[in-house]
C-alpha cells in the first residue's frame, strides 16, 4: 500500500473508531457479529472480539466487503491483535428448532461467554441480545462502522467459510466450497436434483424440495 493510500486507509480507521471512542470510558469494548444467517445450509456464526484501544489493523472493514484472501490475512492479524476473541456457531438442526434468529441469539451469547476476558459494553451489528447482563449498543450497519464490529464480523465469517469447505468434502455434490451454502442458482439446482444432505436447513428449503423424504444416503 503506497503512502497516499495508507493515509487515506488510516483516516477511514479514524472514523471507524468513533464508536469505540464515544465509549472510551469502558476499558473493555466487545464487537459482535454474525455470519450466515441467510443460507440454505450449514451453522449460523458468531463472532466477539476485544481489540485494544488505538489498535491499527489496516483493511478491516465489514467482511462482505473484503475478498477471501483478505479476510484471511485480516483473521491471522486480528487473532495476534485481540485482548481476546471467540467464534461460536450453531447448527442447522438447532436452527430449525428454534428459528434463525433464535439461533443467532445463541452463538453470540455463546462467544461472549467464552471470552477469555469479560466486556465491559457489546457494540453489536444492528441487534440487542437477550439473556445478557452486559450493556449493549446495537449500531445499524455496524459492521461497516465499528471496528471491533469488523473485526467480529471477519472472524466470524472466516471459520465459517472453513467450516464449509470441510463439508464440501464430505458432500462433495452440493459445492459447499463454492457457495458456502447460500442460495446461490446453482445451488438450488442441484438440491432440487438430488434433495437436502444432513446440514440443509429444513426451515429455509420448503419452497425449492419435498421434506416428505429422508436424507440421501451419504
Amino acid at each position: 500500500m503506497n503512502p497516499q493510500k495508507t493515509e487515506r486507509e488510516r483516516e477511514r480507521l479514524s472514523a471507524m473508531r468513533s464508536y469505540e471512542n464515544e465509549f472510551s470510558s469502558y476499558s473493555c469494548i466487545c464487537g459482535i457479529d454474525e455470519a450466515g444467517r441467510g443460507p440454505l445450509a450449514g451453522p449460523v456464526a458468531a463472532g466477539a472480539v476485544i481489540l485494544p484501544k488505538g489498535c491499527e489493523i489496516l483493511s478491516c472493514n465489514d467482511s462482505k466487503k473484503l475478498s477471501p484472501r483478505k479476510r484471511e490475512e485480516l483473521y491471522d492479524e486480528i487473532s495476534e491483535k485481540a485482548i481476546a476473541w471467540s467464534v461460536c456457531m450453531v447448527g442447522p438442526e438447532r436452527i430449525d428448532e428454534i428459528n434463525i434468529l433464535q439461533a443467532t441469539y445463541e452463538a453470540m451469547r455463546q462467544a461472549v461467554r467464552e471470552l477469555s476476558v469479560k466486556p465491559d459494553i457489546l457494540l453489536n451489528d444492528a441487534v440487542t441480545i437477550p439473556g445478557l447482563d452486559i450493556r449493549q449498543i446495537p449500531i445499524i450497519r455496524g459492521d461497516a462502522k465499528c471496528l471491533n464490529i469488523a473485526a467480529a464480523s471477519i472472524m466470524a465469517k472466516v471459520t465459517r467459510d472453513r467450516l464449509m469447505e470441510e463439508y464440501d468434502k464430505i458432500y462433495p455434490a452440493y459445492g459447499f466450497a463454492g457457495h458456502k451454502g447460500y442460495g446461490t442458482a446453482e445451488h438450488i439446482r442441484i438440491l432440487k436434483q438430488l434433495g437436502p444432505c444432513p446440514i440443509h436447513r429444513r426451515s429455509f428449503i420448503g419452497h425449492f424440495v419435498s421434506l416428505q423424504t429422508s436424507d440421501k444416503e451419504f
